[in-house]
């Protein structure tokens, strides 16, 4: 007798009045399904796990659905495993909170010895072995991308692009049609900011339309060219990629602490749309880019917010807890940029919506176990300007050293940590001698004076350590100083105020070396991720003395540590030299390579799915993998180094027939070029999202992406190409169509989502501040480089406080502003700009009184509107009625009414010319796209 799959219960009722009792069967025997458990399954489970009801999700009538498990994803049976099998566990109430069954005592132990041995021969269940044990999920995403015929059109000048095409057949279906051509000043501001973020100029402005009197096409084909080329239009674009990522300065905890240089990652986004790199090495690059000399990139990694391990305490549960919290970030991150995938949603249990399984979840968490949030310096080709400029001021440093070594022992200042030279010694062990009571390092290094930069300190490299018992703190061991690890993880000595031993640490050698420097620091990551951080010079060491061991046991002093305040007032070649030498310093810091906040790398350790996702309840483990829905296995080895794992990955995100890279992408280039993406909910393509309005278009797009068949110029496009979608986009008739109104269209389409209009939309806050600079001439074009400060400068664990957010060193584009996440720039906030907390894959567009009190009384609009009505009367020679005008080009781009200019001229009679910039910066004209 055998299941048919679908009637488990009613064949299941016959087998019970049939068969023996469970009880009888002997253990020894093989364990037979319908004799010994179908019984059990069908009195304790099938009410609350059968067909008619899945209690959590789960059925226990069918093996397959054993096998996937339930809601929580993990696997009911596991065959041959019953250690791993959930079932087991919740019969044997393990976990009272998951007991089975829940209302009733706890099966006899001949029921589970059953079901036990059951599970380990094999979990046998006659007539549903061969059936598969994963359903493929027939959401519209997650098939492969198929080319779509380009449609035919009654327009015939509608075929020479395929993007009016596949738009023009949906319309014609809802009986509507593009609507006319806007305007030269229209298209030329409404392409000007959508590419580069800043309206055109007046004189720009004038020069197109002339053009397009002409010859119209010609004249669109250059702008858009022009502004392709522009180096604003990777800012542009480079924004928008930062929305999603969450990506900012701070690690928005309630620490939120400076993330040192984080900028090096915007500027390497900024470059790489500049440069039209292909996306598919765009993606490659932010995964592994520290394989590729393109460290810069890791960047994207650690974009998202944490909780920094020094703020999280010693208690371990807290610090694993925060571990898998920063894990989840980078889930976040990669699950809805490049994946559009809320990934994030199956840490606990599976995916409620999406074919994405917990053990899919902690597989993909494999894959970056290797990455911790912190900086490092990255990796960069040789012939990088800063890789150049390092290596000359590290040979003027070393000469500068070989000349010391003539006079003595000597202090260098690296801020971040101190290091002590001396003559070089051969020894077999070192000691360091303080005079303060209380000491914290958090690691000391030694290096052997013929391999400059090898550390023998390490406990790696077979060194030991001890300090004096007395003052030993057992949170912070000696250990810690020689670990490799720098941070909160430190040594601490503090012996009693009455004591009168000094603290020490020893370092003993596993043979002699010859040694000549040490560094050391109390807490060198606070070095490496902050900046503006107030904080002792002298780190809290006080003095000491350095002390080798010669071959006969005797200690011998090699240094004594003052501090270089000290010896920077002797005035003497020896002084001078250290001057010089620590001005040599400083430029390293400032051109050479630098400490940046791209993520930092640690030795992966195993990946277990967390039950219910929870650190404390580790299940399975599992190995670095993709989804499996997407056929995700890599290419790698279960335990592959960090670096590995994510090339592999990357690997299987970008190649080629991956049915939701393309698609993810080139539906955010529609969604900022339009307003709106052909799939609406830009970061969630699964079945929470909204489907797409041209599907056929979006493949067709999806397509053209990865490997280009249509040209707009004469060179054929490269795959992968960010810059040929947008240019095909931009060229389209729906984008270059009126944003007027029409009364059918609005009855049919009220939100525009078929294009039958050009959308009109509210500018971004970058856009109109940028646009505001520009009016009045002072915008600092500079591409690149270090965040300009509008912030104070903290206390370690005090709040940000906006101090200057509108003087001259602000004049540069607001993509360049500090980026401070739970900070309020008492300006732009307003007009929904991110605070980086949250996914913005597109930023909400609200109305509120803020934004018209901001465009009217803050500082820097009232700045900007005098500078602009300066300039308008310098620029009219000192003519009232002309520099009005000259106000309306520069904030408009287009010259007054008749009403407007007899209106705006009794304003600037009874007030000021700025009152009407003021006015004309606070319209609608001036915030919304044309």
């Amino acid at each position: 007798m055998r299941f048919i799959t679908g009637t488990p219960l009613r064949l299941a009722a016959i087998l019970v009045t049939v068969f023996v009792s469970v009880g009888t069967n002997c253990l020894a025997d093989e364990v037979d399904f319908f004799t010994d458990i179908a019984p059990i399954l069908q009195t304790r489970c099938w009410h609350c796990h059968g067909e008619d009801e899945q209690e959590s999700g789960l059925r226990l009538d069918r093996r397959v659905n054993m096998l996937l498990g339930g809601d929580s994803g993990l696997a009911a049976v596991v065959p041959a495993e019953p250690a791993k099998s959930y079932l087991i566990e919740v019969v044997n109430h393990v976990d009272e909170d998951m007991a089975m069954p829940p209302d009733d005592e706890k099966l006899p132990q001949s029921e589970i010895d059953l079901l036990t041995h059951w599970i380990k021969e094999g979990a046998k269940w006659p007539g549903q072995m061969e059936e598969a044990t994963r359903e493929k999920s027939d959401h519209w995403s997650f098939q492969p991308v198929q080319l779509p015929e380009i449609p035919e059109t009654a327009e015939n000048d509608l075929n020479s692009n395929p993007v009016d095409a596949f738009l023009a057949q949906r319309l014609a279906e809802e009986g509507l049609s593009f609507s006319t051509p806007a305007d030269p000043r229209s298209l030329i501001l409404r392409a000007s900011i959508v590419l580069i973020g800043i309206a055109p100029t007046p004189e720009q402005i004038e020069t197109f339309a002339h053009k397009c009197s002409e010859n119209p096409e010609r004249a669109y084909a250059e702008l858009v060219e022009r502004l392709l080329a522009s180096p604003h239009f990777g800012e542009r674009w480079a924004q928008h990629w930062l929305d999603v990522i969450r990506w900012a300065e701070t690690n928005g905890s309630e620490s939120n602490m400076y993330r040192k240089n984080a900028w090096v990652y915007r500027d390497y986004v900024i470059r790489a749309f500049n440069e039209d790199k292909p996306y598919d090495q765009f993606l490659r690059e932010q995964i592994a880019g520290d394989v590729m000399e393109q460290g810069e990139a890791t960047g994207y990694l650690v974009s998202g917010p944490h909780v920094p391990l020094a703020t999280v305490g010693q208690e371990p549960s807290a610090r694993r807890q925060a571990r898998a919290d920063r894990m989840d970030e980078i889930l976040q991150t990669v699950g809805a940029s490049a994946l559009g995938l809320t990934i994030g949603c199956a840490r606990c249990h599976n995916h409620k919506f999406d074919p994405i399984s917990i053990t899919d979840y902690y597989s993909v968490s494999a894959v970056f176990q290797g990455i911790e949030f912190g900086s490092r310096f990255p990796e960069l080709p040789a012939a990088h300007p800063r890789n150049l400029r390092g290596k000359e001021l590290q040979r003027r440093i070393r000469q500068k050293r070989e000349q010391l070594q003539e006079l003595g022992p000597w202090e260098e200042d690296w801020i971040g940590f101190k290091e002590v030279h001396f003559t070089p010694v051969e020894t077999d062990a070192v000691r360091l001698t303080f005079e303060r009571q209380t000491i914290r390092i958090d690691e000391l290094e030694i290096f052997a004076a013929e391999e400059a930069d090898k550390n023998i300190a390490l406990a790696s490299q077979g060194t030991t350590v001890a300090s004096s018992q007395e003052g030993s703190i057992s949170r912070f061991p000696v250990e810690n100083v020689n670990d490799g690890v720098f941070g909160s993880d430190a040594w601490i000595a503090r012996p009693p105020g009455n004591s009168q031993t000094k603290p020490f640490v020893q370092f003993t050698f596993e043979q002699p070396q010859q040694v000549n420097r040490i560094r050391l620091s109390t807490n060198r990551e606070d070095f490496f991720q902050t900046d503006y951080l107030k904080k002792l010079n002298d780190m809290g060491f006080g003095e000491f003395q350095v002390e080798a061991r010669d071959g006969e046991g005797n200690w011998q002093k090699v240094a004594t540590y003052q501090g270089r305040e000290q010896l920077d007032q002797e005035p003497s070649r020896r002084s001078d030299l250290l001057l010089e030498l620590h001005e040599l310093i400083q430029q390293l810091r400032d051109q050479g390579p630098r400490p940046s906040f791209l993520a930092k790398f640690v030795q992966p350790t195993k990946t277990y799915v967390l039950g219910r996702g929870s650190p404390e309840n580790p299940r399975n483990e599992v190995f670095p993998s993709g989804l499996a829905e997407l056929d995700g296995e890599l290419a790698v080895e279960p335990y592959a180094p960090g670096p590995k794992r994510r090339q592999a990955f990357a690997a299987w995100l970008t190649q080629p027939e991956h049915p939701l890279t393309a698609r993810v992408a080139v539906n955010r280039l529609w969604h900022h070029i339009f307003g709106q993406g052909i799939v609406s909910t830009p970061s969630d393509f699964g079945a929470a999202g909204i489907s797409p309005t041209h599907p056929e278009l979006l493949d067709w797009l999806a397509a053209e992406l990865v490997l280009p068949t249509t040209s707009t110029i004469s060179l054929k496009p490269q795959p992968w190409s960010m810059k040929h979608l947008i240019r095909t986009m931009v060229m389209s008739r729906a984008f270059r169509q009126s944003s007027l109104p029409r009364e059918e269209g609005l009855s049919k389409d009220s939100d525009s989502a078929l294009l039958w209009r050009f959308p009109p939309k509210r500018v971004e806050a970058e856009v109109i501040r940028d646009s505001i600079l520009q009016a009045s001439g002072v915008l600092d074009s500079e591409i690149g480089g270090p965040s300009y400060r509008i912030h104070n400068v903290k206390e370690k664990y005090s709040q940000w406080e906006v101090t200057d957010n509108y003087g001259p060193h602000t004049w540069r584009r607001m993509i360049y502003q500090e980026r401070m996440r739970r900070v309020d720039d008492e300006m732009f906030t307003a007009f929904d700009f991110p605070d980086c907390g949250q996914v913005r894959a597109k930023r909400p567009v609200s109305t509120t009184p803020l934004q018209a009190l901001n465009l009217l009384n803050s500082k820097f609009v009232l700045d900007q509107s005098q500078r602009i009505a300066e300039r308008a009367m310098r620029e009219s020679d000192g003519e009232e009625s002309l520099a009005l005008d000259r106000c309306f080009e520069l904030i408009l781009g287009r010259n007054p009414s008749e009403v407007e200019r007899r209106d705006a001229l009794r304003v600037v009679k009874e007030n000021s010319l700025s009152l009407v910039c003021r006015a004309l910066i606070n319209s609608n004209e001036f915030a919304f796209l044309p």
